[in-house]
């Protein structure tokens, strides 16, 4: 009876080790139990995946203070709205996935326990209760930890970036929508203004005053136009229709573009994906390092056999120095990719704000182009009832005036374009909070 007490208490002893150690290095794997945050039931599938703004690291709290550069209340941002409510949220999945890790790791400082079951000599089953207590690792438990915690920063930079490719891909097909629809409406004004002339040159012809060439020319630009209206509303339909599909909500009531805030100056999300890969390589690196190096561990089972035992998961050999020098340079090769990132994102944001700028300074000018093309065509219409001007004269100065009022269409939504295109480099289409 006192040899199983004895027992016994070894086997309590052995597991109340770890609340009464500090943590005073790297290679110590315990702490003050009080200090140890509490287990959180873990979130159900159908709840959000949510980091406390108390437990979150910095990665997680720049990526859910993240603002969006859509102005509420607008077509963009009932467009956004209705896309990120009909989400699947994979990566959010993924994102809860990780985090239920996280959380399991926290207590991996703790005591094993678990069956022994071996076969002895005479064929019988022995079975024991063992205790396993890492008392010093090198690290490695801390690392595991830092591991789990980056691959949950790396989920939730997943998340974000999913939700503005998201977005932007539902905001490309508005615009695409909207130009085709604009395009459409200025060809059927066109074609109302070139039937007209139709109409005046058939009975020029019946009258013999023109020549039945001028009249064929003129039809076969009015059949060109009806088929490229025909063009701009079925991309309208097809646009609309795949844009319908990954929304909540039908969207073909919305009309009008823009409703962009400046971009905020934060990072962007190729910069904060490359620090979180660094944070995981460097946790990794770690775990490696500690492998190589003796550990040292308690054990005790129910027979009343305990003892210290080193632990190592490789043996030293002539590579070893070799390794480390590998992981040592694994460590720095992560620091010159987050400088990399940074300076990849900076150079696709410059050239896109330059070529957003063209395009917005090119609208411009297309629309006082426009504006003198009206001019002309007002111009030669005098003349042409006044006698001045022979009726292909103003169909010659009406085709100018309708490609200069295409060019600005062209040119206003490859600015909106650009202008998207630049928000999704930043990460700014969609709200951390929101996703």
């Amino acid at each position: 009876m006192s040899s199983s007490r004895r027992s016994l208490g070894l086997i309590i002893a052995v597991a109340m080790l770890p609340g009464c150690m500090k943590d005073t290095g790297e290679g110590t794997v315990s702490r003050f139990l009080g200090v140890e945050p509490k287990a959180e039931a873990p979130s159900g599938a159908a709840q959000k995946a949510v980091v406390k703004p108390a437990e979150a690291s910095e990665i997680i709290r720049a990526l859910q203070t993240r603002p969006s550069v859509l102005m509420s209340g607008t077509p963009y941002s009932r467009v956004a709205d209705a896309v990120i409510a009909s989400d699947a949220r994979v990566a959010e999945a993924e994102l809860r996935v990780a985090q239920m890790r996280a959380q399991a790791a926290k207590y991996n400082w703790m005591p094993r326990i678990g069956p022994r079951v071996s076969l002895n000599s005479l064929g019988d089953f022995v079975a024991d209760l063992v205790i396993n207590q890492v008392l010093f690792d090198n690290g490695r438990k801390v690392a595991e930890r830092d591991l789990a915690k980056a691959n949950v920063e790396i989920a939730a930079v997943t998340l974000v970036e999913d939700g503005n490719r998201r977005v932007y891909d539902a905001l490309s097909l508005y615009v695409k929508a909207q130009e085709n629809r604009d395009l459409s409406a200025h060809l059927d004004q066109a074609l109302g203004e070139m039937a007209h002339f139709e109409w005046v040159m058939t009975e020029r012809v019946d009258g013999g005053v023109s020549d039945m060439s001028d009249l064929n020319v003129l039809r076969q630009k009015l059949a060109a136009m009806r088929a490229r209206s025909g063009e701009a509303r079925e991309a309208t339909a097809t646009a609309m229709a795949e844009l319908n599909a990954m929304s909540a909500r039908p969207l073909d009531s919305l009309a009008g573009i823009g409703g962009l805030r400046s971009s905020p100056a934060g990072e962007a999300l190729g910069v904060i994906r490359a620090r979180a890969e660094r944070e995981r390589t460097i946790a990794e690196a770690k775990i490696a390092r500690a492998g190589h190096l003796p550990g040292l561990a308690a054990n005790a089972d129910s027979t009343g056999a305990y003892g210290l035992e080193v632990t190592t998961d490789s043996l030293f050999s002539l590579g070893t120095m070799a390794e480390f020098n590998a992981i040592e340079a694994a460590k720095e090769t992560a620091d010159r990719k987050v400088t990399e990132a940074r300076e990849v994102a900076e150079r696709r944001i410059q050239a896109q704000s330059r070529q957003m700028e063209a395009f917005q300074r090119q609208a411009t000018e297309a629309r006082t182009l426009t504006a003198q093309a009206r001019q002309n065509l007002d111009l030669f219409r005098a003349q042409y009832e006044g006698g001045q001007r022979q009726v292909m004269d103003v169909v010659g100065v009406y085709e100018t005036y309708a490609q200069a009022l295409e060019t600005e269409i062209e040119l206003k939504y490859k600015a909106a374009r650009a202008e998207l295109e630049l928000a999704r480099l930043r990460g700014a289409l969609a709200e951390g909070a929101s996703i």
